[in-house]
């Protein structure tokens, strides 16, 4: 299969490169908008990797991708909060199946609605949200409460190394809804609340407590829906420099009383500002789903999943849901056809090896219950 990846050569995407581009079953396109790059990086992979030139603000885009022949474009050029669905359009009208890595919640929550039409008359397959969330997230719920009789509450925190890559269109797109207010469904209604604001403590089993604050991700809304009767979700992030997460506390409240009022704008100079604080940190990242509920024997129960990532591997993590559904589709697996958010298409087992590759270690532990339809704060 020929494989597109859009932003190839980016912090995601060269991951994804790299990673299927020793795949027999793939020939391998890295696309962006600086030929050298992708050539170079493409060179770099060897195999049957090569570079092209494509830009997807462009009006021949649809032309681009039928010319190139791709099976399967995989869209990594983020941030996704702001964009609208002329890519996935594009690659509906080229007649190739769809990927993506979106964490933007209107993006991925609206997504299905909006592109279903499009593919099931193309006959392929589109999947927004291949990322760590919806897509790990969702597997590690669905494992965590195998057999369980109801779910009250899901509480996610991801929990980054400071010394990992990051990206600065990342950032911006984080700092988009920085103390703007959040829908987030809290004792079995909706409410709203401040992005970044508030931070809390969060405890990992490999790694030092942090302090988490609320981000606004599709989660908070797919899993509502998803999880009949669950009563809270929420999901945090948790900086591992305390002056770090200080600071986005500080733009939320900013934000908040009127005088901030672009954060995303500031994105270019946090993002250089970010290397100063590498020395404070470390190359330990991770993150822990922690639910709660009536388990198959009808007793109340508390579990938690935590994944360690050292040596900076954390964002490998983001790559590896569109890395696994790429090898699906390449294989000649099926896929179900149509517009998807990337919820319950991978189960956490197919994560592991990809763990193993990395190193990372997970944890699962029984941390007891606080009572009956005491949903998490």
């Amino acid at each position: 299969m020929k494989i597109l990846v859009l932003g190839g050569y980016g912090n995601f995407g060269a991951r994804i490169c790299r990673a299927l581009a020793t795949d027999e079953d793939i020939e391998l396109m890295i696309g962006g908008r600086d030929l050298r790059r992708a050539s170079s990086l493409a060179q770099s992979l060897g195999g049957s990797s090569r570079g092209v030139r494509i830009d997807v603000q462009a009006g021949d885009l649809v032309e681009c991708l039928r010319s190139l022949g791709a099976g399967l474009v995989i869209h990594t050029a983020g941030p996704f909060q702001n964009q609208d669905y002329r890519v996935p359009h594009a690659v509906a009208a080229s007649g190739a199946h769809y990927i993506d890595l979106a964490d933007g919640r209107r993006f991925v929550c609206d997504f299905p609605a909006a592109l279903d039409a499009a593919f099931r008359s193309a006959g392929r397959t589109a999947i927004a949200g291949a990322s760590t969330v919806p897509a790990l997230s969702s597997a590690v719920v669905d494992d965590l409460t195998e057999g369980w009789r109801s779910i009250w509450s899901i509480d996610t925190c991801i929990a980054p190394a400071q010394g990992a890559p990051r990206g600065e269109a990342t950032l911006a797109g984080v700092l988009a809804y920085c103390g703007e207010p959040v829908q987030v469904w809290h004792r079995g209604e909706w409410t709203g609340r401040p992005g970044w604001a508030h931070p809390t403590t969060v405890r990992f089993a490999r790694m030092k407590p942090r302090r988490g604050a609320l981000c606004d991700i599709p989660d908070l809304e797919l899993f509502p829906a998803r999880y009949a009767g669950v009563q809270s979700v929420m999901f945090r992030a948790a900086l591992e420099v305390s002056l770090a997460q200080h600071a986005f506390a500080f733009m939320a409240f900013m934000r908040r009383v009127g005088l901030l009022r672009a954060p995303q704008k500031l994105a270019p100079l946090l993002h250089s500002a970010g290397g100063v604080l590498d020395a404070l940190g470390t190359a330990l990242g991770g993150m822990v789903v922690r639910v709660e509920g009536m388990d198959a024997r009808g007793a109340a129960a508390r579990r938690a999943w935590h994944i360690a990532a050292d040596g900076n591997h954390g964002p490998e993590i983001p790559c590896m849901a569109a890395i696994l559904l790429a090898r699906r589709l390449a294989r000649g697996d099926a896929l179900p056809i149509g517009a998807h958010a990337c919820a319950g298409l991978l189960t956490l087992p197919e994560f592991e090896p990809e763990f193993a590759r990395w190193g990372m270690v997970t944890d699962v532990i029984d941390e007891g219950a606080r009572g009956h339809g005491t949903p998490a704060p």
